[in-house]
Parts: C-alpha cells; structure tokens; sequence
C-alpha cells in the first residue's frame, strides 16, 4: 500500500510507541478464529479516531486513505467498552505526573461541569436543559488533579443537577486514585450533598467561593485548572458538541482528545494553531 501523506493529526512514531503495546496485547488477547489479522494497521485505526475527534467529521467522511467507519468504529466501540481506552489514558497520565516528579496519583483534585449542545441525532432520553446556562444537552463532568489531567469523566444529560455528577465524579476519584485523594475543590454550583458524600469517601470537598467585587473571568487559584482542560477538550472540535448515541461514547472521546494531548505532551510536540507565528504572517 502507498504511504499516504501524513495529517496533522497523526501520531508520530515516538507517540505511538507509547501506546502501541496496549494495542498489541489487546490484539493478542483477541485473535480471530480463522487467524485473520484485519485489513488496517491498529495505528491507522487510531489515527482515524484522533482525526475524527480533532476535526469532528462525520463517520462518512473520514478521508479515503484512513481506516473507514466500518473498521474504525468497531474498535472505538470495542476499547470503550471494554474500558482499553481509560488503561491508555492512566498509562499516559501516570507518565506524565511522574516527568512532572510526582506521584502516579494526586492528593487533591478539582470539580466541575461544561454544558454542551447535543446533535441532532442524540436519543431525547439521555439529554435534558441546563436551566441555569439555557444549554439543551449533556452535561460534561470533570475531576482533574493540579497539572489539569483528568482523573474522572461522567457524562449525564445537561437537566441533571451539578450534585449528581459531583457525587458520580467522587466515586469514580476513589476507584481510580486509590486511596491518595484526601481533597476535593468544587464551586458554589455543588451542594452539601456532595461534601457529605466526599466524607463518607473520606474525601474533603472544599467549596472555593468567588470574591463578589470580582469583575468578570477571574482564574480562581487551583480551580482554574479544571477550566483550562474545558478549554483543551474544546480544541478537538468532536467535543464542541455531544454527537456520541451513548454517553459512554462521549466519556470515551475526551479520554481519546486527552491520549492525544498527553502523548504530545510527553514527546514535546506542539499542535500548530492560526496563532503560529508563521501562519499570521503568511
């Protein structure tokens, strides 16, 4: 097969390096029976997925010289659902705290909640109205520790109270950080119910209240981290809106957008942007 020309998006080498051997032994442990390997190597197949997530096209219109829907949507489905994409992610995280010198696992983390418009196509029953943002939607619940790296994902429809996924955002803290976590940051949109839930996982969830004669977007400290990686999921343009029939679909692209982000982060690669230098003066 002709080599096709890279895009943007593409692992390079050293990045696929570090995931490759999860794929590998995922393939291992899944053989078919008549000993057929698959038409499209597994690293297509995951660049056909960090394509689709950073440009956000539609399964038909992922380019020709990539895996197509068929292939490719077959193992997005098969690493959501059985949980490969988040031993990716936790690889790829627990690399990047240990280059940043600290442990695999935080001690504190921060809360929060994006409201995004749900396409077209999204089944009525898993979305709902966030009243207070006027979004009619889902509801993208984060927990990230101080470097901005996501520790929890929940995603609920956007009517759901920030008390829900702050409570489903806590369990899944405790089973993915061990038992290291001993802080939690939250804002004013969650309750007591949360803090009362953080006890019982003998976590001390924290409301971090705004200054009222603050005017404006003011970075509150360590919270505007939470924020921040708001802001990176929404450079992948399959996250600006929920477009996923299942919600776990939906957890599983920011666990995708994050691999990305990490693998680039671990081998010093920058996305170019239009804020290039080179592009704004072209």
């Amino acid at each position: 097969m002709t080599e096709r020309k890279p895009y943007p998006s593409d692992l390079s080498d050293e990045q696929w390096s570090l995931i490759e051997p999860v794929i590998t032994a995922w393939k291992g442990r899944h053989r078919s029976v008549s000993g057929h390997q698959g038409a499209y190597a597994m690293r297509e197949i995951v660049n056909a997925i960090l394509y689709q997530g950073r440009t956000g096209c539609q399964w038909a219109y992922l380019p020709h010289d990539l895996p197509p829907k068929s292939a490719t949507y077959y193992y997005f489905a098969a690493w959501r659902d059985d949980g490969t994409d988040q031993v990716i992610h936790e690889l790829l995280r627990c690399q990047v705290r240990e280059k940043a010198r600290r442990l695999e696992d935080p001690t504190l983390v921060v809360l929060d909640t994006q409201s995004v418009h749900a396409a077209a196509g999204v089944p009525d029953s898993t979305t709902g109205r966030d009243a207070a943002k006027r979004v009619p939607g889902r509801k993208r619940g984060l927990a990230v520790d101080v470097l901005g790296l996501v520790i929890a994902v929940i995603v609920l429809a956007a009517s759901a109270h920030d008390n829900a996924a702050g409570i489903a955002l806590l369990d899944q803290v405790a089973e993915n950080a061990g038992d290291t976590v001993r802080k939690a940051l939250v804002d004013q949109g969650f309750k007591n119910q949360v803090a009362a839930h953080g006890t019982l996982l003998g976590i001390d969830v924290e409301t971090v209240e705004r200054n009222p004669q603050d005017k404006g977007f003011v970075p509150q400290p360590k919270r505007w981290k939470v924020e921040q990686t708001f802001g990176i999921l929404i450079l992948h343009r399959r996250l600006v809106r929920d477009y996923e029939h299942r919600s776990s679909s939906s957890a599983s692209r920011v666990y995708w957008a994050m691999i990305h982000v990490m693998a680039r982060r671990l081998t010093g690669a920058n996305t170019p942007t239009w804020r290039d230098p080179q592009a704004v003066t072209a």
